[in-house]
């Protein structure tokens, strides 16, 4: 692994090969933008049989926050050399990548310092004049205690590869904006372990208006989010639990009957304003809610 940077960078990603550490909620976190390409046997062999740039000028490196990533619709995205001679390790290591087509981990910042790993991606472009390389998602083929990615070469596979990845990257980041909004817990019951905390939305994301903001979420637990998505529970204008009136005359054991205890209750909700659930969406939902009890 190479790069050993001690600062923070609220960078939107980083590609890598190998998981820095595991952190809570299956994120890893990482102390700089390019910090983990783990290179192979292979890929330190073909790095340093790559031809030689010293007599290129060094090109002036813009500052971590001005990187160009992130993802297109595509789903490929341009991740800058790092700052220094194109023919410093790192750089060589990441064209070797390219290739030999080997798969990287390509991490996505959901929070400033926190990123979550998508693996696999590959290098699919290597362009030294303007230091950048270009990296687009894999797939995972073969049985499932057998695995190995491959870059697919059939359109419709590499739609849905990208499809795929695009939906984990922006309910991470929508996650981790929403969860730490309402404290690291539920607003209904307000578990804390933020391993079983989800982003649920308010207003759903393939609808027309269904911006992933902060206040367009709500911190649910597992089962809270799957009782909210079905419409059997819901939160009202005021901010008020409702359970839906089948579950409230049901009789199905304990965990239903701790449910029902939070019918009529308030949630929590995050100190800042502009994060607080927006209440009109709320009422189209609860209205949704109403509808399905009916």
């Amino acid at each position: 692994m190479f790069g050993h940077h001690a600062s923070r960078s609220s960078q939107s990603c980083a590609p890598a090969s190998a998981l820095m550490w595991r952190t809570r909620a299956g994120s890893t976190r990482v102390s700089h933008f390019a910090a983990a390409v783990f290179r192979t046997s292979a890929v330190k062999r073909a790095s340093s049989e790559l031809p030689s740039n010293e007599d290129r000028p060094p090109s002036r490196s813009r500052p971590p926050q001005e990187r160009r990533t992130g993802m297109s619709r595509h789903g490929t995205a341009f991740y800058d050399y790092r700052a220094g001679a194109v023919d410093q390790a790192d750089n060589r290591a990441l064209r070797a990548a390219h290739d030999l087509q080997v798969p990287l981990v390509y991490f996505v910042g959901t929070r400033p310092g926190w990123y979550r790993p998508n693996f696999p991606f590959y290098v699919i472009d290597d362009d030294p004049s303007t230091r950048q390389v270009l990296v687009a998602p894999g797939t995972m083929v073969g049985p499932m205690d057998e695995q190995e990615p491959v870059l697919p070469d059939d359109p419709i596979e590499r739609r849905y590869a990208v499809r795929e990845v695009r939906a984990r990257i922006h309910q991470a980041r929508f996650r981790g904006r929403v969860v730490p909004a309402y404290r690291g817990q539920c607003a209904i019951c307000h578990l804390k372990e933020v391993r079983l905390l989800d982003a649920a939305h308010i207003t759903g994301d393939l609808e027309a208006d269904g911006e992933p903001k902060v206040s367009n979420g709500l911190a649910l637990c597992s089962i809270h989010h799957r009782a909210f998505d079905h419409d059997l529970v819901a939160i009202s204008p005021e901010y008020e639990v409702r359970v839906s009136t089948r579950l409230l005359q049901d009789d199905d054991g304990p965990m239903l009957e701790l449910l029902k205890t939070f019918d009529r209750r308030p949630i929590l909700v995050p100190r800042r304003t502009e994060w607080k659930p927006d209440r009109q969406r709320l009422a189209t939902r609860f209205q949704r809610f109403l509808a399905a009890a009916v």
